[in-house]
């Protein structure tokens, strides 16, 4: 379906939607780090049709009035396509002539901004950035100072196929990879799905602001978060022995984090850089924690260029929610291989390592080898940070609230022990090695844990805490659809560990109740276990199947108001999860939905991939 051409934008669109005139191209970055971005004309493409808003997240941010109806008006639909359906003016329009009508020239420039790539021949982010994206600047409300950005707005000289092809691309062009500077619908669609779930799970992340639709395949997707720079906009400057402009980047980045009330650094002066790689310390570890617990690719490595520099998930073009802890998954990239789950936590170590580095250079001391910040005290704060919360997630997981696990962690040595018989059945594999999928390579889980965390209670619960799981229903629960024939019969070392999981199970329970009666919490843990171990939860595999269901839903003539029905009804399912503080603005009634029986087969394709990658 091609996409439908509006007229232009009037002057006097509704004064309710005059925030968005804040997003004007002009950010921040570009006054305090000149030599950090490639600045390009921009004009409006007057087309589009919008594919997907984010209602909640543009109130959080003030676009939008609080009491404004989760529906787009002709006045909304028209801002949002004249402020974010845009592409820009590049170095081949430029070289080639191309002549455009001047009314749709934006008065600013926007930036594409320079950070470290490992995929680039140069590994000092000379050549590096914003290869399919501008910035389209910042939005404040209510004291906080939102950034906004916009891929698939144009190929820069930024981008990998233009460096490789060493001259200016055409927007478009397929001649070279990574050098088309378009996104396509369908991965748009997964991140607005996949990021407003990470972030009502509690999980650092970008949100999909909106995404709209050009038709024959391509879209626009607007992504929002407090700080979208990422530790490689800081890197690069070490790697290029520019101190000033470090400094410059890193204080910036400083100014942002204590601006929004992310950070309260107490050292004064240049003592400050040191409390800074101590901050990323203590939030790296937590943040990946957080990912090996709950089973999230988020493909860290040490250029800091897939992360948030305040731990944080961005790109999720490359991001997946594991069903079960497929911890030998690699996604092949072509010329490599990906990081693991299980190589995320020493990846994301190395990132702090870079920032004890940098504190070294502003703070005028030597300048170390990287490996030789190993044993650094600060990259040690990391290792606990990482210890303590990963310990905190997999009770949180199991159903306990914050006191009942501070009451286990208090008991000498039982958390650890309950931590290795989880973490043999977590990790244990299907018979056979590693096996190729459609997108790389995998040794499937044999165990399902997510299943056993809401059985166990659910069981305790009905028939006394007393009476312990059958050895036999326990591994049938635990089970995986991974499983082979000869994965099906427990054995002997089956046997003593789920009886031993349950021993010390019953000892987490009574530890956690402290001088109460652990009956009286149990029923609290089991829906707080049920709500965070639920089968709904979208797996990578079932995000694809998803996605593919929805675009020929659109083939079929559904409309995209249909579809947004349909994305939020899947992403509300999320919606309170214990502990998380997502905002106000979700719905909690339910409400109706067009072509119910669609959105049962989407939920179907959810339960049918809930054990994959």
């Amino acid at each position: 379906m091609g996409a439908r051409k509006i007229k232009k934008t009037p002057a006097n669109v509704a004064s309710m939607y005059s925030a968005f005139d804040q997003v004007d191209g002009h950010h921040p970055w570009m006054d305090k780090v000149p030599d950090g971005y490639v600045p390009y004309r921009v004009r409006e493409l007057g087309m589009g049709e919008i594919a997907y808003f984010n209602f909640p997240l543009a109130k959080e941010m003030g676009l939008i009035p609080a009491d404004h109806p989760n529906q787009l008006t002709e006045a909304l639909k028209k801002k949002l396509l004249a402020t974010f359906s845009i592409q820009i003016i590049n170095e081949y329009d430029e070289m080639t002539g191309r002549k455009f009508d001047p009314s749709t020239i934006k008065p600013n420039k926007y930036m594409a901004s320079r950070y470290l790539q490992l995929q680039h021949s140069n590994k000092k982010g000379k050549t590096s950035g914003d290869g399919r994206g501008i910035w389209n600047g910042t939005v404040e409300n209510r004291g906080k100072i939102w950034d906004v950005s916009s891929r698939g707005t144009g190929v820069t000289c930024l981008a990998p196929g233009a460096v490789a092809a060493g001259k200016p691309l055409e927007t478009g062009a397929s001649e070279f990879g990574y050098g088309c500077g378009k996104a396509e619908i369908d991965e748009l669609y997964g991140a607005a799905l996949l990021a407003e779930m990470m972030h009502l799970q509690g999980i650092s992340t970008e949100r999909v602001l909106c995404v709209i639709d050009l038709g024959k395949g391509f879209g626009i997707g607007v992504r929002a978060a407090l700080n979208l720079i990422r530790p490689a906009h800081l890197f690069l400057y070490l790697k290029q022995n520019r101190k000033a402009e470090l400094k410059a980047a890193i204080d910036y980045f400083i100014d942002r984090q204590v601006r929004n009330g992310r950070w309260k650094p107490k050292a004064r002066g240049a003592a400050v850089y040191d409390e800074l790689a101590e901050e990323m310390a203590r939030s790296f570890g937590g943040f990946t924690a957080k990912l090996d617990t709950e089973y999230i690719f988020a493909w860290l490595d040490w250029d800091g260029d897939n992360v948030l520099a305040d731990a944080g998930i961005i790109d999720y073009g490359s991001v997946r929610q594991f069903g079960l802890r497929h911890d030998r998954y690699r996604y092949d990239d072509v010329e490599r291989f990906s990081t693991n789950l299980n190589e995320q936590r020493q990846k994301a170590r190395l990132i702090v390592q870079v920032f004890c580095q940098i504190a070294d250079v502003l703070r005028g001391r030597a300048k170390q080898a990287l490996k030789a910040y190993g044993s650094h005290p600060t990259v040690q704060k990391f290792d606990r940070s990482f210890t303590e919360e990963r310990a905190h997630r997999i009770l949180y997981r199991v159903g306990f609230n914050q006191i009942q696990r501070e009451n286990i962690l208090k008991e000498r040595g039982l958390f650890e022990q309950f931590d290795q018989v989880f973490s043999y059945f977590e990790r244990a594999k299907v018979s056979g090695s590693v096996r190729k999928v459609p997108d790389g390579v995998n040794h499937p889980a044999l165990f399902d844990m997510r299943a056993v965390c809401r059985a166990l209670p659910a069981h305790l619960l009905k028939n006394g805490i007393d009476q312990a799981m059958s050895e036999d229903e326990f591994f049938k629960t635990l089970l995986s659809s991974f499983a082979r024939t000869k994965d099906l019969r427990s054995r002997p070392k089956h046997t003593r560990l789920i009886q031993k999981f349950q021993e010390i199970y019953r000892l987490l329970l009574k530890a956690a109740a402290g001088r109460s009666n652990p009956k009286l919490i149990l029923p609290g843990i089991t829906a707080r276990a049920g709500k965070l171990n639920t089968e709904e939860r979208i797996t990578g595999n079932a995000l694809i199947q998803i996605v593919d269901e929805i675009l020929t839903q659109r083939r079929r003539g559904a409309s995209h108001e249909t579809v947004q029905a349909w994305i939020e009804q899947l992403i509300f399912a999320y919606v309170d999860h214990p502990e998380v503080a997502a905002g106000n603005f979700y719905p909690r009634s339910p409400r109706a939905i067009p072509k119910p029986e669609v959105l049962d087969k989407l939920l179907e394709l959810v339960h049918e991939h809930k054990h994959d990658i």
